[in-house]
């Protein structure tokens, strides 16, 4: 079965109160229409068509991809009239509409929809709610089959009492499609083209209207302004909150902590509270990560430490490794396995090797530093000279006293040693020692300055 999906993305959003077009609004680090988009691409559709109106050029260029065409609703007329703007580009035996504001609609859902639809049925996905104010009743006749849907404003006080809504997502038979959109009118309340009345329209020409529901309410649920948009992102980290436990992660508290991308996760991974995984993460087996830690686009390899307040982008950290608390590593960071940074250690582009250390109040930027080396407390690369950026290269087992500056380009080899306040501006050859500081002069008789009293 060939598959067209059609989002419709095109709403102002005026709710939101907002200058961004509200499906640009994030839930987990993701534009909300990023999120719809996301799941339309796993059912490997024919096309996308995504419908845009309000910011159109904004939402074009946040996500334009190679597989989306893009379909502009130059005016608000409806959801009906906002699908028809895409009719010439649907060409597959089954059409699915999607809502861009709708972000938490679940692949699997998708699939029991898409499984109803034939020549004579279209399946449609209602949700049934305790309070359904606001949403197109679900209409059945005395045999229980769908007969239409009555939007809320137009609805009948007894209608009003039904508690199936329509969530407005359908999959129809692509050659149906747009005869049923040909005859739509906008005589109700809103004065607009309700795609909604194609359910009367399938019905009247002899089909079946087959529900399907989605297992979590919330799928369905959509965002008009910044409460609702609140409890989207929340019950999202519930949910991923639920799915990390289920393989094996400890989280001190659920609900302090939020996941704004793709985690990868091993067995036994214990993360405490306020934890925030960015991008693309994976965490291995038996991995600690303490309170108040950042993780971006980074993979810690079994048995890592992170510790408290540490803060991790484009980062790899080696089997049994350790960083923070307070430390910082920037893109291009790599620990070997069973390498130390400790608190308050910035790395950038920077490679410790095995059994490497740098224990503190430390700046490695564009260096390359042997296995078992040991960094001293105040050491910092300077790696820019205002223009370009220079390397720094340790060999293995290389000591560096505290307070030292290594001024890039720079090699010192295996074994070699510096000393405390040096300024390291030339090689250091293999097992000797560089001192580069000015010999310090003890004066007598020195009088310490007396402060002056005022008046």
């Amino acid at each position: 079965m060939s598959l067209d999906i059609v989002i419709l993305a095109a709403g102002q959003g005026t709710r939101m109160r907002s200058a961004l077009p509200k499906v640009l609004h994030p839930v987990a680090g993701n534009s909300m229409l990023g999120h719809v988009i996301h799941s339309a691409r796993q059912l490997s559709p024919e096309g996308i068509h995504v419908v845009i109106g309000h910011g159109a050029e904004r939402v074009r260029e946040q996500l334009a991809g190679d597989d989306l065409n893009f379909v502009l609703q130059d005016k608000q007329l409806g959801t009906g009239h906002a699908v028809a703007q895409a009719l010439p580009a649907l060409t597959a035996e089954t059409v699915l509409i999607l809502y861009g504001d709708v972000p938490l609609i679940q692949v699997e859902t998708l699939h029991r929809l898409l499984a109803l639809v034939n020549d004579q049925q279209l399946g449609l996905l209602t949700v049934t709610l305790e309070d359904p104010t606001g949403y197109g009743r679900i209409v059945r006749d005395a045999q229980h089959r769908v007969s239409a849907i009555v939007e809320h404003k137009d609805a009948t006080e007894a209608q009003k009492a039904i508690k199936e809504g329509n969530t407005g997502i359908l999959a129809v038979p692509g050659k149906r499609l747009a005869d049923w959109l040909g005859r739509l009118s906008n005589k109700n309340a809103q004065g607009e083209y309700y795609l909604t009345d194609v359910i009367a329209m399938a019905v009247n020409d002899g089909l079946v209207v087959a529900t399907a529901q989605p297992d979590d309410a919330m799928e369905v649920q959509g965002a008009n302004d910044r409460k609702q948009l609140a409890e989207l992102e929340r019950h999202y980290q519930q949910r991923e909150a639920r799915r990390l436990m289920a393989l094996g992660v400890t989280l001190r508290d659920p609900a302090r902590f939020d996941v704004r991308g793709d985690v990868t996760v091993g067995r036994d991974v214990m993360i405490d509270v306020n934890v925030i995984l960015e991008g693309r993460v994976v965490i291995e087996d038996d991995v600690l990560i303490g309170p108040n830690c950042v993780i971006k686009d980074s993979t810690l390899r079994k048995g890592a430490v992170i510790k408290a307040n540490s803060h991790l982008e484009g980062a790899i950290v080696g089997e049994g490794a350790d960083a923070g608390p307070f430390a910082r590593l920037r893109p291009g960071s790599v620990l070997d396995a069973r390498a130390h940074v400790g608190n308050f250690v910035e790395l950038k582009n920077a490679h410790l090797g095995e059994g490497a250390k740098a224990g503190h109040l430390t700046y490695l930027g564009d260096a390359v530093i042997g296995a078992r080396t040991n960094i001293g407390a105040g050491t910092i690369t300077c790696n820019y000279d205002g223009a370009n950026k220079h390397k720094t290269v340790m060999g293995e087992d290389v000591f560096i006293g505290s307070n030292n500056s290594l001024v890039a380009p720079v090699h010192i080899a295996s074994g070699a040693s510096t000393a405390a306040g040096s300024t390291i501006n030339q090689d250091v050859p293999a097992e000797q020692l560089a001192v580069a500081r000015a010999r310090q002069r003890n004066i007598e008789g020195w009088t310490r300055p007396v402060k002056i009293k005022k008046g």
